[in-house]
């Protein structure tokens, strides 16, 4: 485990619905993060192919024409595009935190891997829930996509988007002494100035504060959207008041909660990066360790079912990982 390196958090946009210029567009940064010297290189939640704004823009019927179009562009974990990525990953000795639309037969998940140098896939899970009108798209994850794996950056988890608002999902995470975090998000640019809670304040302060209880490192990406993208998914004047360009707010945050990178501003493409020296860790949980000394498990414990589970089960089968070399499911 190497205790300091250089991380990197991608503040682009995806080439809106296109699954193969996004991969481009992926691989590229990818080079450019290990030409920077970062040892890791995270991108937002569902970056490829888009996060799906058309969700929030008006009824059902109007977002069928989307619906067909975002199922072809998601990725399989078997297929070609993942492959690329990960050789990627390979070719210029990066670790890759990679946000995703995956699609498995008919159903679609917000999925996030964490590719290793050696190309390896390091971790994979699903965002257990969906938020709001999210649900009408992809499905759930289980107790077993909470989780927290050795790697030789430390000990690296991943949650998307509002799951840093579920305290007991949180917990789970603290509890497996995560140490390098990766907190995925979308634009900030939707309901901007309609609704506080969507926003990059509010968001942001939720991953500050997940640095600060966690007493990790974490690394926050997210899109950027232009004009261009917006007319990706707005055909009235309605929806486009609904859309803001700009919005880009990728941080780095250290265990007690200071931001260690330098902002790009909204409306620029590129990464953010900061240095992070894990030896910082110990400092902030002397003070306050969530799932240690400063617990109270007399008062106050976390139930936590970590199996994976499987809609249909025959005899003498068990739930088989999506990647074999992450091992067997627990039971």
């Amino acid at each position: 485990m190497s205790g300091t390196y250089r991380v990197a958090a991608v503040q682009a946009e995806p080439v809106w619905l296109d699954v193969d210029a996004t991969v481009d567009k992926t691989i590229a940064l990818i080079a450019e993060a290990a030409a920077r010297g970062a040892s890791l290189v995270a991108f937002p939640e569902t970056w490829i192919p888009g996060y799906p704004l058309f969700l929030w823009l008006g009824p059902v019927a109007g977002q069928m024409p989307f619906i067909a179009r975002y199922h072809a562009d998601s990725m399989t974990v078997d297929g070609t595009r993942l492959t690329a990525i990960r050789e990627a990953a390979r070719r210029h000795e990066v670790c890759v935190a990679l946000g995703y639309s995956e699609k498995d037969h008919g159903s679609l998940y917000m999925a996030q891997s964490v590719i290793g140098p050696d190309g390896g896939v390091l971790l994979h899970r699903r965002k257990l829930k969906p938020t709001h009108v999210e649900r009408g798209l992809f499905g759930e994850g289980d107790g077993s996509h909470l989780k927290v794996v050795d790697s030789h950056l430390g000990r690296i988890g991943a949650l998307n988007c509002w799951e840093h608002l579920q305290p007991l999902s949180k917990y789970a995470m603290y509890a497996q002494h995560e140490e390098l975090h990766i907190a995925c998000w979308p634009a900030f640019g939707l309901y901007k100035g309609i609704a506080h809670a969507l926003g990059a304040e509010a968001n942001m302060a939720a991953t500050q504060t997940y640095a600060l209880e966690g007493g990790c490192f974490v690394v926050a990406p997210t899109h950027l959207l232009t004009a261009e993208g917006v007319e990706v998914f707005a055909s009235t004047d309605e929806q486009r008041a609904l859309l803001t360009p700009g919005s880009g707010c990728s941080r780095v945050y250290g265990p007690d909660g200071s931001m260690l990178s330098t902002p790009l501003d909204e409306h620029t493409e590129g990464l953010v990066l900061a240095d992070i020296d894990l030896a910082l860790i110990d400092l902030a949980k002397n003070a306050a360790d969530p799932a240690g000394h400063y617990a109270r498990p007399d008062a106050t414990r976390l139930l936590w079912d970590n199996r994976p589970r499987s809609a249909v089960l025959t005899p003498g089968s068990t739930d088989a990982p999506l990647f074999p070399e992450l091992g067997e499911p627990e039971e």
